[in-house]
């Protein structure tokens, strides 16, 4: 889906989040309609013929294709973004691979920040190169390693900021200029920030993605992905033909749900930041716990870097650190009784996961040494409950 020029071009981000990409049936309903076909019918062979070689009208010709539903996600997410091109993916991951798969080709190069989600890291460390493909992981923070590795021709670079779990914060602007030197698109995962928090395209970024079944949805209600980005010729050499035949297509009724999840994005992302950063400062004065990792605190090692792209707010999540390892995580966990243990993010209930041995269980352990995350490690996506709440529990769980 691409945004064309209309009225939605003057309007503010939170009628946009609302209103976006809404195309009424001729029923004139008020929510957005759920079209769960899969085809769709011509009057003659002849339109039929033309709808599939291009000389017709744009139409829909296959919900694997486009679909009604899901194009009106892509659309309000392209304008909240503020992008040209949004396509919608079956989860997360799905975007993360496309956009790398079709960014590359045997006997090209990509180069990533070191501190990956699991899966991202399997993407880059075993999956690329079975097909061919020469990948280099880096310290993502450390700038000199950045342009040894751009110092020669690459393909696509991917990172996060902020990453999963350790909340490292990379400079956007800072890679994308050695990455465009070197040839290579930027492809950033964007799914902590939000679109809400930061603009990764307004920094250099040539490509953003997300996990919408995170923040987008919001409560835990079901799979999503997208794929954002300005590049048209991209778009219609590469990726569109790359999904057209593998077919990573979304719901219609998921898109339907993450429609409504847009409508309180903002909303839900504000308070999940006031809670978020009244954790961290009441976790930082718990003797139990030995270090907090949240963008939004002084301490932070990027906290200037993370205020001038995060539009001047932490996020939702925060890693901490507990003396004993694994033991007192475990413990921490088992004696929760509002939060939850669950490794999803971003939803309205807060939860919280041990990286060890949950999303990064499959990463050499010298490599979750190497990414930042330790066995005493905790990763707490905050939610939208009461503050006091949240820290009686928390408080409950560290006396344990």
């Amino acid at each position: 889906m691409t945004t064309e020029k209309n009225a939605s071009d003057n309007w503010r981000a939170a009628t946009r989040s609302v209103r976006g990409g809404t195309a009424r049936s001729g029923f004139c309903e008020t929510s957005e309609a759920i079209f769960m076909n899969s085809g769709y019918v011509y009057d003659t062979a002849a339109e039929a013929e033309a709808s599939f070689d291009g000389s017709g009208p744009e139409r829909y010709v296959y919900s694997r294709f486009a679909n009604p539903t899901v194009g009106m996600f892509e659309e309000r997410l392209a304008l909240i973004e503020g992008a040209q091109y949004c396509r919608a993916t079956a989860s997360g991951m799905s975007a993360v691979w496309n956009a790398l798969a079709a960014s590359t080709k045997a006997g090209g190069r990509v180069v990533g920040s070191r501190a990956l989600f699991g899966s991202c890291e399997f993407i880059l460390t075993t999956l690329l190169p079975r097909f061919g493909v020469e990948t280099e992981l880096v310290d993502g923070t450390d700038k000199a390693a950045w342009e040894k590795a751009l110092s020669k021709p690459a393909d696509a670079v991917f990172l996060e900021t902020p990453s999963n779990p350790t909340l490292e914060v990379l400079d956007i602007a800072f890679i994308s200029e050695l990455a465009h030197k070197a040839g290579a698109k930027v492809i950033v995962d964007n799914v902590f920030a939000t679109p809400i928090l930061q603009k990764p395209m307004e920094l250099g970024a040539d490509i953003v993605v997300y996990s919408a079944t995170k923040h987008i949805d919001g409560q835990g209600r079901c799979l999503g992905g997208a794929i954002l980005f300005n590049d048209k010729e991209w778009h219609d050499e590469h990726l569109t033909t790359f999904l057209r035949h593998t077919g990573p297509s979304m719901s219609p009724f998921n898109a339907w749900v993450l429609l409504k999840g847009l409508e309180t994005l903002s909303l839900r992302v504000d308070q999940h930041i006031r809670n978020a950063t009244a954790l961290a400062e009441f976790l930082s004065e718990q003797p139990q716990v030995s270090r907090v990792l949240y963008p939004g605190l002084k301490s932070h090692p990027q906290h200037e870097l993370a205020m001038r792209q995060m539009s001047g707010r932490g996020g939702g999540l925060i890693a901490i650190e507990l003396a004993g390892g694994k033991k007192a995580a475990f413990s921490l966990l088992d004696n929760l009784k509002l939060i939850d243990i669950s490794n999803n993010l971003g939803d309205a209930k807060s939860l919280a996961t041990h990286p060890w041995t949950t999303t990064h269980q499959r990463v050499p352990g010298e490599d979750k040494i190497a990414m930042g995350i330790t066995e005493g490690m905790l990763r707490l996506s905050v939610g939208l409950e009461d503050i006091d709440d949240l820290k009686e529990d928390l408080l409950a769980a560290l006396a344990v």
